[in-house]
C-alpha cells in the first residue's frame, strides 16, 4: 500500500513518526517526536510548519503529479497541532489526504520510523489567549477543522468547571469524525462540555448513524445547545470559533452576526475567531 519512503540525504530531517493512525480512508493522525531538539512553549491552536524533500515517495493511491518537484527542496505546509501545549513530548496532527497535492501525498507514505522536518517556532493567532476567562466557548468545524480545538480542550478544559465548552463538528460520514470517541467520553465525564456531531451523507450509512444529519452551519441554526447549556449562546456570554471548510465559514459567520457576534480582528474586540487556512 506504500512506497519505500526515500530522501535526500542533503536535506536535514529534524523529527521521527512515531505514531501513526489511519482514521479512516484519506484521514490520518501522526505523532512526531523532535530529534535532539526540545518542543518549545506554544498556545494551544496554533500551528507548526511540516516539510518533506521532493525525493521522498508518494502514498500509492494518490494522483500523478504533472511534474516532479526539485528532489532536494523541502515542500512546506502549515498543520494545526493537535496535541496539549503542556504535554510538549511529541506533537500531533490531523490531515486530510489531497490527492492531487505535493505535501500530503508524501505525509501519508510515511510509516513509523520515518522521518521528516518541522519547524521548531509555532505559530498562528487561532487561540483562547485573548478570550476572558468568564466566556463560554463553541468550537465549530469541519473535517480536520477540529485539530485545533482537540490542542485546546487537552490543554484548557477544565471538567466540571464553570465555563463551558462545546465541539460542533461535521462531517460527510460517521466514520470521518475524527477523535469521535475521545469526545464522546468527554461529554460523558464533564457537565460542563458537550459533543454535537452531525453527518451530511446519511445515504451511506447504511443505517448505522443514528444521530443528527446535515451540515453544522444548519446545525448551528437549531439551537443544540439551548438543551446542552440550558440557553442559546450569545455575544454577551460566549466567544464562537470557526475553522474548516471554506463555504462553511462564508455561510456560519454571516448567521452568528445576524444574532449579534462580531468577528474579532486585530484592532477590534470580537466574539467570532475564524481560521481560514484553505
Amino acid at each position: 500500500m506504500y512506497e519505500a519512503n526515500t530522501v535526500s540525504a542533503s536535506i536535514s530531517l529534524n523529527a521521527t513518526v512515531a505514531h501513526r493512525v489511519e482514521v479512516s480512508p484519506g484521514l490520518i493522525i501522526l505523532n512526531v517526536i523532535p530529534d535532539k531538539w526540545e518542543i518549545g512553549e506554544f498556545s494551544p491552536g496554533q500551528f507548526a510548519v511540516l516539510g518533506l524533500p521532493g525525493s521522498a515517495s508518494r502514498y500509492a493511491l494518490c494522483d500523478g503529479e504533472d511534474s516532479a518537484p526539485s528532489p532536494n527542496r523541502l515542500i512546506k505546509r502549515a498543520y494545526s497541532i493537535a496535541s496539549s501545549s503542556v504535554d510538549r513530548e511529541y506533537l500531533e496532527f490531523y490531515i486530510s489526504l489531497v490527492s492531487s497535492g505535493a505535501l500530503t501525498p508524501r505525509l501519508f507514505a510515511l510509516s513509523r520510523g520515518d522521518r521528516l522536518w518541522v519547524d521548531t517556532v509555532m505559530h498562528g493567532l487561532f487561540t483562547l489567549d485573548e478570550v476572558p476567562d468568564d466566556k463560554h466557548v463553541v468550537l465549530i468545524s469541519t473535517g480536520t477543522g477540529l485539530a485545533p480545538y482537540m490542542s485546546m480542550l487537552r490543554t484548557q478544559l477544565v471538567c466540571g468547571g464553570k465555563r463551558h465548552f462545546a465541539v460542533l463538528h461535521g462531517a460527510r460520514h460517521s466514520w470521518d469524525l475524527g477523535y469521535r470517541s475521545e469526545l464522546m467520553t468527554l461529554d460523558g465525564m464533564c457537565p460542563n462540555f458537550s459533543y454535537i456531531p452531525t453527518v451530511s451523507r446519511l445515504e451511506d450509512e447504511a443505517g448505522l448513524w443514528k444521530g443528527r444529519i446535515g451540515y453544522v452551519q444548519d446545525l448551528w441554526m437549531s439551537q443544540p445547545l439551548k438543551s446542552a447549556w440550558g440557553f442559546h449562546p450569545g455575544p454577551e456570554d460566549t466567544d464562537i470559533f470557526v475553522c474548516g471548510n471554506p463555504s462553511m465559514v462564508e455561510s456560519i459567520v454571516p448567521a452568528l452576526e445576524a444574532e449579534g457576534f462580531v468577528e474579532h480582528k486585530k484592532n477590534r474586540r470580537g466574539q467570532i475567531h475564524v481560521e481560514r487556512y484553505w
